[in-house]
């Protein structure tokens, strides 16, 4: 086992540069390698932290600090687990103005979007901690004077593997359940933004949560692999791309372990004639372009009816050309950069062979001056396309960008239908204020999470997942606290005498 690095103090500030050990029972552990692995600030282009590269020796040491510690966790009462539960979100609203402040910093989302999102992620541990008090078997008599009752068991250790777009919003989601379910988790974060995961592990211990329930290893692919593989680890959950998740499906397949596969999108925001349209307009915007258009439920393709396309794409266009873009830890950022450079040169390769096509490049497309402390950070100018056919690969492929498209169409069939036209099956939202409308085209719509007259709003008792190609399973909800647990049954006969088969007995009646 690595050695235990007692003499590292994390801090919270966003400036100072820092070496992060790994996390694992309860303590910090120098990686067995030594290797280390360099983590930029996308809004300067500047390394700003590194954490330790972790090996399959170190993913198993992490792995065995959680199966140790599976057996007690389990025992407890499901109200003492949500007392700590608590506890730790008590934590993290006590820091939530410096956590914000760090998570805009890695990530390169500005301020004011970190603010918010920080102010709700407490809600999740605090919401879990009480429905499992309410997690209820059911039973039942049945034929032949036997009683049958079900009951749940927690899996034991869960990896679960987050992306860098919510570090800390899409980990909690998913380790708020799996803790209040009884389980212990080991994560690996994404390599891009491993920082507040780190802390949030140290943060635990100091809740009170006991050692070896949260570990957290950091890395790329090898520690990803490593941890899917691992033979503690009985239950997967991944937030990522498509690709990645088919890889984590196939290994887990090879070992019949369950998986929760959040994967990629491409989300249709349907706007009809019946729309208010300046709120149309302001929420096909945030829709499209807060993150900087990295997250999975992005949208990312508006189809607007014919009706009122024109005026659409006119206010729509003077209010991206309005959009503030630059340093994130600036409350008056509207966009930061996107996570790196590959993603960056992705998205203007995007742009740029979109400008080929028979689309109408309406408005950014090449950025505007930056101020010089920013000037070597990851930014792509936010830009929309009008005009967008459905066979234009803008309308079809998944960008993780600040690039949106455009598409008229004439009927609610054809709005359906390019809707629900492409592989993915995550999100969507419907614009209109005609509640039928609105129900009839829902009804008929390929997604799991879907908004009326919204976009992205996100709640620990809202169910969230896909199909298709966008992957299976759910976060939040009854649905996530049972997906991390065991439904069995148990059969008790309450009839005084055995009906011995052998012995020409009845074993059917």
């Amino acid at each position: 086992m690595p050695d235990t690095v007692d003499t590292f103090r994390p801090t919270l500030d966003p400036i100072p540069a820092q070496a992060f050990p790994l996390h694992y029972g309860g303590h910090w552990h120098g990686g067995i390698s030594g290797a280390r692995r360099a983590v930029r600030r996308p809004a300067t282009g500047v390394e700003a932290w590194s954490v330790a590269e972790a090996s399959a020796a170190d993913v198993d040491a992490a792995c065995a600090a959680a199966a140790r510690a599976f057996p007690d966790w389990a025992a407890l009462d499901s109200d003492e687990r949500g007392h700590l539960l608590r506890a730790l979100a008590g934590i993290l609203r006590a820091r939530m103005g410096q956590l914000a402040a760090l998570e805009a910093a890695v990530t390169g989302r500005p301020i004011r979007e970190m603010r918010a999102q920080m102010g709700r992620i407490p809600e999740w541990f605090e919401y879990f901690a009480g429905i499992a008090l309410g997690l209820e078997g059911g039973s039942n008599r049945v034929k032949g004077g036997f009683l049958t009752y079900t009951r749940y068991r927690p899996y034991g250790v869960c990896a679960l593997l987050t992306p860098w777009n919510h570090p800390i919003l899409i980990l909690v989601k998913k380790l708020a359940a799996a803790l209040a379910a009884g389980n212990t988790v080991v994560v690996k974060p994404s390599e891009l933004a491993p920082i507040t995961p780190l802390l949030l592990a140290e943060w635990a211990v100091e809740a009170g949560i006991p050692n070896g329930v949260i570990n957290v290893v950091t890395g790329g692919a090898e520690a990803g692999a490593a941890l899917v593989a691992n033979e503690h680890v009985s239950h997967i959950d991944l937030t990522g791309g498509t690709a990645t998740g088919k890889i984590v499906a196939r290994a887990a397949a090879e070992r019949m372990v369950p998986c929760t596969l959040e994967l990629g999108g491409k989300t249709p925001v349907v706007v009809f004639d019946s729309a208010e349209l300046d709120e149309a307009v302001a929420g096909a915007l945030f829709a499209g372009f807060v993150a900087a258009g990295q997250t999975c439920v992005s949208g990312s393709r508006f189809l607007v009816q014919r009706g009122v396309y024109d005026a659409f794409v006119a206010k729509l266009s003077e209010r991206v050309d309005a959009l503030r873009q630059g340093d994130p830890a600036l409350v008056e950022t509207d966009i930061g950069p996107v996570i790196s450079a590959a993603s960056r040169d992705r998205c203007m390769g995007v742009i740029e062979r979109a400008r080929e096509t028979e689309a109408r490049l309406v408005a950014g497309g090449v950025l505007p001056e930056l101020p010089a402390h920013v000037a070597g950070g990851f930014f792509v100018p936010p830009t929309v396309f009008a005009n967008v056919s459905p066979e234009n690969a803008l309308f079809r492929d998944e960008i993780f960008g600040p690039v949106v498209s455009v598409t008229p169409f004439d009927t609610e069939d054809e709005a359906v239908q390019l809707a629900n036209d492409g592989p993915y099956a995550l999100g969507a939202s419907v614009w209109t204020r005609d509640i039928l409308l609105a129900h009839r085209v829902v009804d008929r719509l390929k997604a799991g999470v879907v908004w009326i007259n919204d976009h992205h709003k996100n709640d620990p008792r809202s169910i969230w997942g896909g199909s298709g190609e966008s992957g299976y399973g759910h976060e939040n909800g009854w649905d996530a606290l049972k997906g991390y647990l065991i439904k069995g049954s148990v059969t008790v006969r309450t009839t005084e005498g055995f009906g011995d088969w052998f012995a020409g007995g009845n074993r059917y009646g």
